[in-house]
């Protein structure tokens, strides 16, 4: 139980380089809020936390082993979050930028493609701000939590 058939300082590292190995991977994914999440976007999530789960711990399964990756993990995190707010290029690199998908009643279809948006994706959009026409939309804008900002002309 207290044995650990590792170094303390690899669970660690296994903990940190999964962690911005994931990041990476959610990043390149796309953007979406929690909420927004499909039940395949929520499957895939719990299959990689499984799929990396013997990445960090390399097969130790001791009490203090995982401690050290819980440990390392929350860390890394607040690391993370507290470079997002203090460093702009950090935040951008993380986080992106807001990105306008609608100007002036056009549709951006390059940034629908980036983000894996589709035609009905920004039907649904318009229809939730009780927008008819896309000509009545000034700008129309995925911010960076994934959340969409519409703005009418």
């Amino acid at each position: 139980m207290f044995n650990m058939s590792l170094p303390w300082w690899e669970f660690i590292v296994r903990g940190v380089v999964i962690y911005v190995f994931i990041i990476l991977l959610l990043r390149i994914g796309g953007r979406k809020q929690i909420g927004q999440l499909s039940p395949f976007d929520l499957v895939l999530l719990l299959i990689i936390s499984n799929a990396v789960q013997n990445s960090m711990n390399g097969g130790d399964n001791s009490l203090v082993g995982g401690m050290i990756i819980a440990c390392a993990l929350v860390s890394i995190n607040w690391i993370v979050g507290y470079l997002n707010k203090k460093n702009k290029k950090v935040s951008h690199f993380i986080e992106g930028r807001p990105e306008v998908f609608i100007h002036n009643g056009r549709v951006h279809q390059d940034i629908l493609d980036k983000n894996n948006m589709t035609p009905d994706d920004v039907s649904a959009i318009l229809r939730k701000n009780s927008i008819v026409h896309i000509e009545d939309v000034r700008y129309g804008v995925l911010e960076v939590n994934g959340a969409i900002s519409i703005i009418r002309k």
